[in-house]
């Protein structure tokens, strides 16, 4: 049992930690009501006891007092409670309304990121979805992995065939602008990386970092390179060129299982013939004989891989770069080997069971930005609210998502949410994006629901299975997100088909475990149910990472499609780049804290305490250029906005590049929030720019923005923080003035 009852009344209960990826197991002291004790569980055989500190937060989120427990509506007077059944028939009216007056599409939806650490959520979204009846969806996707799953649905045929990082068994790691140190892996589900990395050095191996700050990660590494942000394209390309000139290809190709299932790998051998290491050293700032260094003890290791992450996925051209990461494990036999990049075979096979996904069936109404799998990318949202003309957005929905904070040019997309004739948001808070919707409906807090990870179990770094039941029974009156979506799909689908009914009807009654436990049975592994995990409250081992080529290959003929004319093609906006490369521009790039996720847990007292966190971060060289002294504000300036943040000073970056963490900017007028209100921070989405993507994928280049920086003297700056504030004020919304949502 999941569940240990002792005589003092003190109770055990052991699940997984919902709040990142990494799937770490917990133990929880209760007494039936409220959260004792939280710490790692030791015979959880994934996370071996180990837990971040964002684990805590869980009781705070439960116990949470700005945290809604019943759904509420906008009014002039502020906010107010109403009863589910008002609050659901409102928003099933406010939808309807208006799609009969500007069409289907005429109502959009964004999915925050939060949805996919959620099993009722990621069972049953799907009939949400179906019953809006809108082409106008957007997800967090494309601002964070899009690159990923394009990638995998070229090579492999799937989007979610995505392979990882083999980092318990590797003998040489190079990490591309990546710091799972600080994200727990990120599209590679590993908990505890600092210990995985140290045991990669103990064990003779080593640990090379490329980023334009010294992270966690680069702290730990055996070696560390700064880079100019948005420039990983070129060095991947001349580690490409040096890894065909150095004879490796040629070596690698005698065993090389992968490449010999893909039929044009013989043309990779000119991809990169016009970038040596020579003539990307400059705008890089690695040096050619580094380059090159690094390319030979990569392919002389025993076991190699190559695991680029967030920093080349968010720049402009964020698809090429992990295009070539992907051609470099393949072309150097790296991929499907033990030690390299390898394939997580999950309990519930969610490949298997959903569409490979497609690129550019559609293009959004004003950007003509391609769509992916149904979704259009976030930078094209709030030109498709605020562009007047046949099919602009008139209503939205915002699930799990804080798109304000976390998308680009937020003050934009603020402004834009405030003309909307109806908005609704499944939420927990009123949040910055919130804040606009006429009714809110929040589903119950992560202890009171049943888990599985659906989605993370398919970029674990090892294969296990774990159910985690419920820790408190819900409030009577209270709703799970599955039981909000299906009671919107009702009121919205009424003309859908028998079949859809009577699965609605079921889940009802029973809960999405159902289908849980028929995704196990279909599964993999021979005699997994759903009792058989409830029986095993630690989770099950699986076994490590095993050779899956050509089986798990899902293109019809069982080979890699590198696709080499579609990426090829973007060779000439890599030229353009180089030929008018300014290295006099300031750069901005984003961070992580393990201490933070994204926007939604700063309301946590225990994962903001310490020293401020959202600061400007430059280096000395830079600082003295613009006379900025430590702890000063400083106006950063971009194309789209302006902030004021104060300056640290520090060697963690390197020269002309600065750095703001992602998820702060709490001070609009209207937040409920008062933790995160009262550790505000700048939103560095107020700077980026929502022109700035990556052409190939439509995904936004969040990193790699140019902006000017300003010192503010004492002498100015009581002018220059009034008018800040005002700024920042400026997108409170107007039907609420004397309320909550002001």
């Amino acid at each position: 049992m999941a569940t240990e009852q002792t005589k003092s009344k003190e109770q055990t209960h052991f699940r997984t930690c919902t709040l990142c990826e990494a799937m770490c197991g917990i133990e929880i002291k209760h007494d039936g009501k409220k959260v004792l004790s939280i710490k790692g569980d030791k015979s959880d055989p994934f996370s071996k006891g180990y837990i971040c500190p964002k684990a805590t937060a869980l009781q705070d989120l439960h116990e949470d007092t700005d945290r809604l427990r019943h759904p509420v509506e906008r009014t002039a007077k502020g906010w107010k409670e109403i009863s589910w059944t008002e609050a659901l028939d409102k928003v099933a009216a406010g939808i309807g309304a208006v799609q009969k007056q500007y069409g289907k599409n005429a109502f959009g939806v964004y999915l925050g990121n939060p949805n996919v650490h959620n099993l009722g959520g990621m069972l049953t979204i799907k009939h949400l979805l179906g019953s809006l009846k809108t082409r106008s969806r957007f997800s967090a996707t494309s601002v964070d992995q899009l690159p990923h799953h394009i990638v995998s649905m070229h090579l492999f045929g799937h989007m979610l065939r995505i392979p990882v990082p083999d980092v318990n068994r590797t003998q040489y790691m190079l990490i591309i602008g990546g710091n799972p140190l600080a994200s727990n892996g990120s599209i590679m589900t590993a908990p505890n990386m600092r210990q995985k990395l140290k045991d990669i050095k103990s064990r003779g191996g080593k640990v090379v970092v490329i980023d334009p700050r010294r992270t966690e990660t680069a702290d730990i590494a055996s070696e560390h390179h700064f880079i100019r942000p948005a420039t990983d394209v070129l060095l991947l390309l001349a580690m490409l060129n040096e890894i065909y000139l150095q004879g490796y290809a040629d070596k690698a190709s005698i065993n090389n299982r992968a490449a010999a299932l893909a039929p044009e790998i013989e043309r990779l051998a000119d991809f990169a013939k016009d970038y040596s290491a020579e003539s990307v050293a400059a705008i890089t700032g690695i040096a050619a004989i580094d380059i090159k260094r690094l390319v030979t003890e990569f392919c002389e290791a025993k076991s190699s891989v190559c695991y680029g992450r967030m920093g080349i996925s968010v720049q402009e051209f964020g698809l090429l770069s992990q295009y070539l990461s992907m051609v470099i494990n393949i072309v150097t036999g790296r991929l499907d080997e033990v030690g390299g990049l390898m394939f997580p075979n999950a309990a519930v096979d969610v490949v298997n069971n959903s569409g490979p996904g497609y690129l550019g069936k559609r293009h959004s109404r004003v950007s003509k930005l391609p769509d992916f799998n149904g979704e259009y990318p976030v930078v094209a949202m709030s030109d498709e609210m605020l562009v007047t003309g046949k099919g602009q957005l008139k209503g939205f929905m915002t699930v799990a998502g804080n798109p304000v904070l976390s998308t680009p040019n937020g003050e934009k997309l603020d402004q834009a949410f405030e003309q909307l004739d109806f908005m609704v948001a499944i939420d927990y808070f009123v949040n910055e994006t919130s804040r606009h919707a006429n009714i809110i409906l929040p589903p119950v807090s992560p202890l009171e629901r049943d888990h599985y990870d659906v989605t993370f179990n398919n970029f674990a770094v090892h294969n296990v299975a774990k159910y985690s039941k419920a820790l408190f029974r819900k409030n009577k009156h209270a709703k799970h997100d599955w039981q909000i979506y299906l009671e919107l799909a009702k009121r919205l689908d009424k003309k859908a088909s028998l079949a859809t009914k009577a699965e609605r009807l079921l889940i009802r009654r029973i809960g999405p475990k159902f289908v849980l436990d028929q995704g196990l049975r279909r599964g993999p592994y021979a005699g997994m149910t759903l009792n058989k995990l409830k029986k095993n409250a630690h989770g099950l081992d699986l076994g490590p990472l095993k050779t899956m080529l050509p089986q798990a290959l899902k293109h019809k003929d069982k080979q890699i499609h590198l696709n080499v004319d579609f990426y090829q093609a973007d060779l000439a906006r890599v030229q353009a780049m180089m030929q008018n490369y300014d290295d006099s521009e300031i750069l901005l790039i984003g961070r992580r804290h393990v201490r933070s996720n994204n926007s939604w847990l700063h309301n946590s007292y225990r994962l903001v305490k310490g020293k401020p966190r959202c600061t400007l971060m430059l280096h000395p060289d830079t600082a003295a250029q613009y006379g900025i002294e430590d702890g000063q504000d400083v106006k950063v300036t971009s194309r789209v906005g302006s902030v004021i943040v104060a300056a640290e000073i520090t060697d963690e970056l390197m020269a002309g590049v600065v750095s703001i963490p992602h998820g702060f900017g709490h001070g609009r007028k209207g937040v409920k929030q008062k933790i995160a209100q009262a550790h505000a921070g700048v939103s560095v989405n107020d700077l980026t720019d929502d022109t700035l993507i990556d052409e190939l994928s439509g995904n936004a280049a969040v990193n790699g923005v140019p902006v000017q920086l300003e010192a503010i003297h004492a002498e100015t700056a009581g002018f220059s923080e009034t008018a800040e504030s005002n700024s920042s004020n400026s997108s409170s919304h107007s039907k609420a003035e004397s309320g909550s949502a002001a």
